[in-house]
């Protein structure tokens, strides 16, 4: 009697063990009944199910697929290394049972989906808009495109961000060498085009500089001019005050200008008018 007591107890411990299950904060549930779906299990707590029936847990977190490297053709057939992170959350449990079953199989789904939709938003835009920080309307682009997708397999993408970009390895070389080229063709052009510049700055340089120059001169012209007839009326005006004054005064810078130099010499008359002033006051030699 106490065996069979004992059996039963066994046998209930056992069944109330395999009718309890608990749902982690993080997880969300499904229970099975000979492959049937019975129950969806979404909030954290302790359950009861049927001794037969089995329980699969799915993660409800945020999860990383590292997309495999994909090469694509950018605008101007151009073409691209480009590696990818995406970030996803199964947010119904029993779509994606019924569409994937598990996670590895989600993810062959998702790369398929992911490259579709990162070929054809990459295929309009140009190298730059990939490398670079504007790249964030193109990952928009793409999340929403994998999302819209991928709501099908009870899945939703939350992000997809493109962490390397590159050239492809027997590419680099042929294209380094091109944006060296592009790069010495540009700088020569700037050479010809400062080198232009320069010969019209300088011609305008000179041709002011002789327009300036030609001004003055007319200008010194115009006031020398005025300066002579200044002292010509200066000197007519003194002339007809006092003649004698007048010719004394002109015979002194005669003098000064003649007997200048220390070794002139001069063969004229003493009687010549030009000793006219070297006379003493009675007008004698």
């Amino acid at each position: 009697m106490k065996t069979i007591i004992g059996v039963i107890l066994i046998g209930l411990g056992f069944v109330g063990l395999t009718s309890v299950y608990t749902v982690q904060q993080a997880e969300q549930a499904l229970v099975l009944q000979f492959g049937d779906i019975k129950a969806v299990r979404q909030d954290p707590g302790l359950y009861f199910k049927l001794p037969y029936q089995n329980v699969i847990t799915y993660d409800k977190r945020l999860l990383p697929y590292h997309m495999q490297s994909e090469e694509v053709i950018v605008e101007g057939n151009r073409r691209l290394v480009v590696d990818a992170v995406l970030r996803y959350r199964i947010t119904d449990p029993l779509k994606f049972y019924q569409r994937v079953v598990t996670v590895q199989g989600l993810e062959g789904r998702l790369n398929s989906i992911s490259d579709s939709a990162l070929r054809g938003a990459l295929g309009d835009a140009t190298v730059e808009e990939v490398i670079t920080e504007n790249r964030t309307q193109l990952m928009r682009k793409i999340t929403e495109d994998t999302n819209r997708r991928a709501s099908d397999l009870g899945v939703e993408v939350y992000d997809i961000r493109i962490i390397r970009a590159d050239l492809p390895r027997q590419n680099s070389q042929a294209v380094v060498q091109r944006m060296i080229t592009e790069r010495q063709r540009e700088a020569a052009e700037e050479r010809a085009n400062g080198e232009k510049m320069a010969k019209q700055i300088r011609a305008t340089a000179d041709r002011d500089r002789t327009i300036i120059l030609a001004e003055a001169e007319k200008q010194s012209q115009i006031l020398r001019g005025e300066g002579e007839a200044e002292r010509n009326r200066v000197f007519a005006e003194a002339f007809s005050r006092d003649p004698a004054f007048f010719e004394f005064y002109r015979s002194m810078q005669a003098y000064r200008a003649s007997l200048k130099a220390s070794d002139t010499s001069l063969v004229l008359s003493p009687e010549s008018e030009f000793f006219k002033y070297f006379s003493d006051a009675k007008g004698k030699k």
